[in-house]
């Protein structure tokens, strides 16, 4: 066996039997274990929150919209057939929609709305997802499903008859123009869990938006999926450049700027965390082997006496730095499972969806993640267990023995 390993097997067992030694191992793994489990879980609810985000916005909208300078898309077919060639097999589907303003009523409760149709069966499948009520059926004309924030604040259920007035062709009403007025079944209530969505958009079949809004035919976006959504800036860009006036695409990126701004604002404190979290591990390390190292003074100069190099006197102490940042590391993972965990089943800290798009804290619990934090705090742990380990190799063996 090691003759640095064997004697560190003796100073963790004589340490168990010190209350003092014990007492400082104890807090400097605590701290670290705070340090870990802090900066893992800030970590995993900023990637969360993106994550979740993002598949939010993408579940109930699409990666990619194509829109046009002018009120209506002109010439559809060539406008999709050109958007089958410039993304290729990274497109999932394109799907023509008409979406426009509308006025609800139900009972003489009354609110504004968005009314959005389309047609396409993998747009469909996406908002699907997101019903808690009800379905979808866009095989009979005018039926309508509604976010569930506008549908608690208008009291309206599954098999409700709502009434929606909408101007024809976006003029302005007059005596000669007045609104279109239709009535919509109420076949669906949908969550997706972005209170813009859920309080201010319906979803109907393409046929019946253009006869409410008296557009036939005519569509004024489209919207793309993509299989990886890691591409949309980039096809995004190339479908600018591609697509002729008077056509233009913006990302999900570029439509919810503000929302990933956001996220990534959040990101930013996360080296000041980073930082901290090195600085109390460095300290209680450093403090932690400065007091063994001065309780071991008798010790290290007997082993000098005996021929023991400073090579092995800095590996004995950089192996009780390893010891402590491994335990510490160790319970900072364990630490943050249970309160991610916790926070997870019982929903302790509660966030509102007005303000976070989200009604629970998201946690991504991702194995990098975990990974990534224990590495850099045991890398950390073992370079600041080397001025310790340095210092103690460095005592004189007379002086050590005189040591009280």
């Amino acid at each position: 066996m090691n003759l640095s390993f064997f004697i560190f097997k003796k100073y963790i067992k004589s340490n168990r039997d010190s209350r003092f030694l014990n007492l400082i191992s104890t807090i400097a793994i605590s701290g670290i274990a705070l340090g870990v489990a802090t900066l893992i879980i800030a970590l995993s609810v900023i990637s969360g929150f993106e994550k979740t985000l993002t598949k939010k916005l993408t579940d109930i909208d699409s990666h990619i919209k194509v829109f046009s300078f002018k009120s209506n898309l002109p010439s559809i077919d060539n406008a999709l057939t050109n958007i089958d060639s410039i993304c290729g097999k990274k497109l999932d589907y394109a799907s023509p929609f008409l979406s426009n303003l509308a006025l609800i009523s139900f009972k003489n409760r009354k609110d504004g709305v968005t009314i959005k149709g389309f047609y396409n069966v993998g747009y469909k499948n996406k908002i699907l997802e997101n019903i808690i009520d009800g379905n979808l059926n866009l095989d009979s004309a005018n039926t309508l499903i509604l976010g569930k924030t506008l549908a608690n604040k208008l009291l309206i259920k599954v098999g409700d008859i709502v009434t929606l007035f909408a101007l024809r062709n976006n003029q302005i009403p007059s005596p000669d123009n007045l609104p279109n007025i239709e009535n919509f079944k109420v076949t669906g209530i949908f969550e997706s869990g972005i209170a813009e969505y859920d309080a201010s958009i319906a979803f109907t079949d393409l046929h019946s938006a253009q006869n409410l809004f008296s557009m036939p035919e005519e569509v004024n976006g489209i919207d793309i999926k993509l299989n990886d959504i890691s591409k949309a800036d980039s096809l995004t860009n190339l479908l600018r450049r591609e697509l002729t006036y008077p056509y233009f695409a913006r990302s999900i990126f570029d439509l919810h700027k503000n929302i990933f701004t956001w996220i990534s604002l959040q990101k930013k404190p996360i080296p000041i965390i980073l930082g901290l979290i090195i600085v109390v591990a460095v300290f209680n390390i450093v403090g932690t082997l400065l007091l063994m190292v001065i309780e071991r003074t008798n010790s290290i100069g007997i082993l000098k006496s005996f021929g023991t190099k400073k090579r092995q006197i800095i590996q004995i102490f950089l192996l009780q730095g390893f010891y402590l940042a491994i335990l510490g590391t160790i319970a900072g993972n364990i630490l943050a499972l249970a309160l991610i965990e916790i926070q997870t089943k019982f929903n302790i800290i509660k966030v509102p969806s007005s303000i976070y798009f989200v009604t629970k804290v998201p946690f991504d619990l991702s194995f990098e993640i975990f990974l990534i934090v224990s590495f850099i705090t045991i890398v950390l742990a073992l370079l600041a267990s080397l001025i310790p380990s340095i210092i103690s190799s460095r005592i004189n063996p007379v002086t050590a023995l005189r040591f009280d």
